[in-house]
């Protein structure tokens, strides 16, 4: 009897791994302060890094919401490969519907967080920072002491989110595609009579 694999949920769970090695690396959305970067921020659900001055800042709650997602996503990646391969199981419709709903999780805390991170900014400074493109901000009088002081700053979302976004897609592919893969394999058997 040939084995039945999920290949679209072999190929989402293989992306979500991938997805979380490159996004430990590239960050899904950067923030540059001047040019040569005076402060920068580098982020994704997996990883975020504040530098001030080339010193790494670091927040404990966005470390431990960054390990818990990390872990997360390394927990429905498993699941979806383990799925993949055992469609037909009673248990694999749990291991999918436990998998394939992470890498959408991730976005959505990606997206909170950053939208957290830039009201939080904006209230704290009442600068207005842009999520996308380049800029010239006037720093506040509280903040320059009186002084006008521009600063260029440039923000932009790298490949890995866009990647992430395609994987979530791959994700619910999978699972739309249950169905045709959950389906017994009917053998039909010729005998010959002599």
């Amino acid at each position: 009897m040939p084995r039945q694999i999920n290949y679209v949920a072999l190929v989402a769970g293989v992306l979500t791994l991938v997805l979380i090695a490159a996004s430990v690396f590239v960050p899904w959305w950067q923030f540059n302060v001047g040019n040569p970067a005076l402060a920068s921020v580098n982020f994704s659900p997996v990883n975020f890094n504040l530098a001030l001055f080339n010193t790494i800042l670091t927040v404990p709650i966005i470390w431990a919401l960054n390990l818990a997602c990390l872990l997360t996503l390394l927990a429905g990646g498993i699941s979806l490969l383990v799925y993949s391969v055992l469609p037909t199981k009673s248990y694999a419709k749990s291991l999918l519907g436990f998998g394939y709903k992470k890498p959408l999780y991730a976005v959505i805390l990606f997206m909170v967080e950053l939208i957290v991170l830039y009201l939080s900014v904006t209230l704290l400074t009442g600068v207005n920072l842009p999520l996308i493109g380049s800029a010239s901000l006037q720093l506040p009088d509280i903040l320059s002491g009186g002084i006008t002081v521009k600063v260029a700053v440039s923000a932009f979302f790298n490949w890995t989110f866009y990647f992430a976004i395609a994987v979530v897609v791959l994700c619910f592919a999978a699972r739309v595609y249950h169905r045709k893969a959950a389906k017994p394999v009917t053998s039909i058997s010729v005998s010959s009579t002599n």
